[in-house]
């Protein structure tokens, strides 16, 4: 796992050469409150609307216990992850010529074409990883056997998330009292994707600088003994402690905008540990492309428009702008 040569070449600079992400305009706090556990709980076996509720507004994020999904098989992901990210770098690449799974390094953004922005040095978020579109894991076989195992161990992972997404939304959805035609159109098992990261060792830098994401949901199986996600919480950062069979559940862009600010998207971003590795295998969930987004504060838009101008101003200003870009009365 600390062979270089699995790490793309630009992710295998002297920790000296790495490149300081820290904001000078960020007056915030760049070390997080440390506390046993502030993250909410949710308990999907016994779901609590009111703390459910309560978790949405006041943090777009929670953790996630008695999910259902068996511990063998989280661990089998993060062991399979692991195997799968200490081939060559040249492996991984050839790996994913051929295949729906597109292999990326140094931002996890991804054009519309599925091909990652690839970012210089000076710029560049310390993480390499694979985007897996779920929707089309059954239509392809891979002769290299740790992406074959991935792939069959995704298509039972991704029936599990899918569950998990359905009855949150569907419970968020009542909280809200949201009058929606299908609400499993919303949390749509044809937009399921996983993306599993890996954050090198590094002493300068941001595995993953603050954003949001823009799913409707995003569901973490996070490293169960490396931290390093931390979220914004009253201008302060939180750090997300690893806990052993749990799930960490994120609200995104649009699950804000389907509530019209009513949940927040979390903000959050990953730091990088000296000494030690970090993997996280991520699930996102979006709209089917022919859900239109209706919302008080924002025009009405689709997640396709809303992607396609997260990628134009990534192109064209070097971040993403988000949900600013559709609120009402604007002329940005």
């Amino acid at each position: 796992m600390n062979n270089l040569d699995s790490y793309p070449p630009i992710l295998r600079l002297p920790n000296n050469q790495s490149q300081n992400l820290h904001d000078p305009n960020d007056k915030m706090d760049p070390n997080p409150i440390q506390d046993p556990d502030p993250i909410p709980i949710i308990d999907l076996k016994s779901l609590n609307h009111k703390k459910l509720d309560e978790a949405c507004k006041e943090w777009g994020l929670f953790r996630l216990i008695n999910h259902g999904v068996p511990i063998t098989l989280l661990e089998q992901l993060q062991d399979l992850t692991k195997q799968l990210f200490s081939l060559s770098f040249e492996s991984k690449q050839e790996a994913c010529n051929e295949s729906p799974i597109t292999y990326f390094w140094g931002t996890p953004a991804l054009t519309p074409s599925g091909t990652a922005i690839t970012r210089g040095p000076q710029n560049i978020n310390w993480v390499e990883g694979f985007d897996v579109p779920l929707c089309q894991l059954s239509q392809f076989q891979h002769h290299l056997p740790s992406l074959e195992s991935m792939r069959l161990l995704l298509m039972d992972y991704a029936t599990h998330l899918s569950r998990i997404a359905t009855t949150l939304f569907e419970a968020m959805a009542k909280n809200l009292e949201l009058n929606l035609k299908s609400t499993k159109s919303y949390v749509s098992e044809k937009t399921g994707l996983v993306r599993v990261y890996r954050y090198p060792c590094t002493e300068v830098g941001w595995g993953m600088e603050v954003h949001t994401d823009s799913s409707v949901l995003s569901i973490l199986n996070q490293d169960d003994h490396v931290s390093g996600l931390q979220v914004l919480k009253d201008d302060q950062w939180l750090t997300v402690k690893p806990i052993s069979n749990t799930l960490i559940v994120n609200l995104g862009d649009m699950m804000q905008a389907i509530s019209s600010d009513i949940y927040k998207s979390a903000s959050h971003r990953v730091k990088v540990e000296k000494d030690i590795e970090r993997i996280s295998i991520c699930y996102f969930v979006f709209p089917g492309d022919d859900i239109v987004i209706e919302s008080s504060k924002y025009n009405p838009f689709t997640y396709n428009e809303f992607r396609a101008q997260v990628q134009k101003d990534i192109k064209a200003l070097g971040h993403k702008v988000g949900l600013a870009r559709f609120q009402l009365n604007q002329d940005c």
